[in-house]
């Protein structure tokens, strides 16, 4: 059986960085939590962490480390019934792709962080980096576009973003005065979130443009703004980011007719216990305020 003080010495180390900060959150000495992490590799006969250049979890520290996750997430169950066990504030570890980030998923979650105590532990990824870390147990739910679920998991639909693809007017009138074409989007720097940013080829591809483009990367959705905004490339983004600059007249819409939905998926463990089945709750009916209802599709699960 394992011993979940050993566990928890392991998860300190890893969520803080280090021996020293590990060991100040469980209010112990480094040398008390060192033993418990040597004791732990002892039982198991392997290492769960690799010390240089920087603390890691080994494959199996990772491993350990998701169960200890999930363990979590149900005694959290258990303090919400039996309040005589304890109390203390649960940490949610998710994925979310930096643009739901940067727009609605604050606003949505403020509320219910308040309400239930929660505090959030985010990884920001891309949909497919997300899915893996769901896939290997690293994170108890994500957001993504992808409908199809991961073995153990649900995923549930929750509306569309819709992006299109804007400038600065200055931008707009020196390299795209006579309209979307070949030859603007062929000299036009774009900026593009980073080198395989998806989103902005599938607009090239509405105007069958395959070549070659000049492009800034900035990994950053609030970057990505501020430098449209400056005049410095043009770009795709979320239609409810850049509405104040559009209706200031900060920014213009180069291809109104032309806006592109990505359908946003908000996938879960199965078995991740009642605050996991609360936030998805709490993601269908508060999400509709930000993005557009979602197409009808069936709830998946595997």
């Amino acid at each position: 059986m394992l011993d979940y003080k050993l566990l928890e010495a392991l998860s300190a180390i890893v969520d803080q960085g280090g021996f020293d900060r590990g060991a100040q959150q469980l209010n112990l000495t480094q040398s008390a939590v060192s033993q418990r992490i040597k004791l732990l590799e002892a039982r198991l006969g392997q290492p769960v962490v690799v010390r240089t250049p920087r603390l890691l979890p080994t494959p199996l520290g990772q491993r350990l480390l998701n169960h200890a996750q999930q363990v979590r997430l149900l005694e959290h169950d258990l303090l919400d019934r039996i309040p005589a066990l304890g109390e203390g504030a649960q940490r949610l570890r998710l994925a979310i792709n930096a643009d739901s980030l940067a727009t609605w998923w604050a606003p949505t979650l403020g509320d219910f962080c308040h309400r239930r105590g929660v505090l959030l532990d985010l990884v920001v990824d891309d949909q497919e980096v997300a899915l893996r870390r769901m896939r290997d147990g690293e994170v108890a739910g994500c957001i993504c576009a992808t409908a199809r679920p991961v073995q153990g998991a649900r995923a549930r639909a929750l509306g569309t973003m819709r992006y299109r693809v804007m400038a600065s007017p200055g931008f707009a009138e020196r390299h795209f005065a006579e309209g979307v074409s070949q030859q603007a989007l062929e000299r036009a720097p774009a900026i593009l979130y980073g080198p395989e940013d998806r989103l902005h080829q599938r607009y090239l591809d509405l105007h069958g443009f395959k070549e070659p483009f000049p492009h800034h990367l900035c990994p950053s959705s609030e970057g990505v703004l501020h430098m449209t905004l400056a005049g410095i490339g043009y770009a795709m983004i979320p239609e409810c980011q850049g509405s104040d600059g559009l209706s200031r007249g900060e920014l213009v819409d180069l291809d109104p007719q032309r806006p592109l939905d990505v359908p946003l998926y908000w996938h879960f463990w199965r078995h991740g216990g009642e605050l996991l089945d609360a936030l998805t709750a709490h993601l269908l009916s508060a999400g509709d305020h930000w993005l557009r209802a979602p197409e009808a599709t069936p709830a998946t699960s595997a």
